[in-house]
C-alpha cells in the first residue's frame, strides 16, 4: 500500500496508507486528516479538498484536467502545485507522496 503524508499548515503530519484505485481525498477522509473537507464527496464540483502536491511528485501526479482547473479558481491561495485531492488516483508510483493542506479551504 502506498504511503501518503499530509502536512497541515501548522506543520502537523499525518502518515497514511492508501489503497490503490482510491483517491488522495478518500485517503485523507478515511484517516481523519483535518483541512480536507470534501463537501462534494469527490465529484469535482467544489474546491474543499484542495492541497499542494510536493514538488518531487508534481510530474508523477500530473497536471489537473480542465474541469479541475476551473474548480481551482474557487480554492484559497492557489499555487502552481495546487490540486484537488479528489482528482488524484492512488497508485504505486505515488508511494511517499507528500500533500500540504492549506490553512483554509475556499
Amino acid at each position: 500500500m502506498p504511503k501518503i503524508t499530509f502536512i497541515e499548515a501548522n506543520g502537523t503530519e499525518y502518515v497514511t496508507e492508501a489503497e490503490n484505485g482510491s483517491t488522495v481525498m478518500e485517503t485523507a477522509i478515511m484517516n481523519g486528516v483535518p483541512g480536507i473537507i470534501a463537501e462534494c464527496g469527490g465529484a469535482c464540483t467544489c474546491a474543499t479538498c484542495h492541497a499542494y502536491v510536493d514538488e518531487a511528485f508534481v510530474d508523477i501526479v500530473g497536471p489537473p484536467s480542465m474541469m479541475e482547473e476551473d474548480m481551482l479558481d474557487f480554492a484559497f491561495e492557489v499555487k502552481p502545485n495546487s490540486r484537488l485531492s479528489c482528482q488524484i488516483k492512488v497508485r504505486d508510483e505515488l508511494d511517499g507522496l507528500i500533500m500540504r493542506v492549506p490553512s483554509r479551504q475556499g
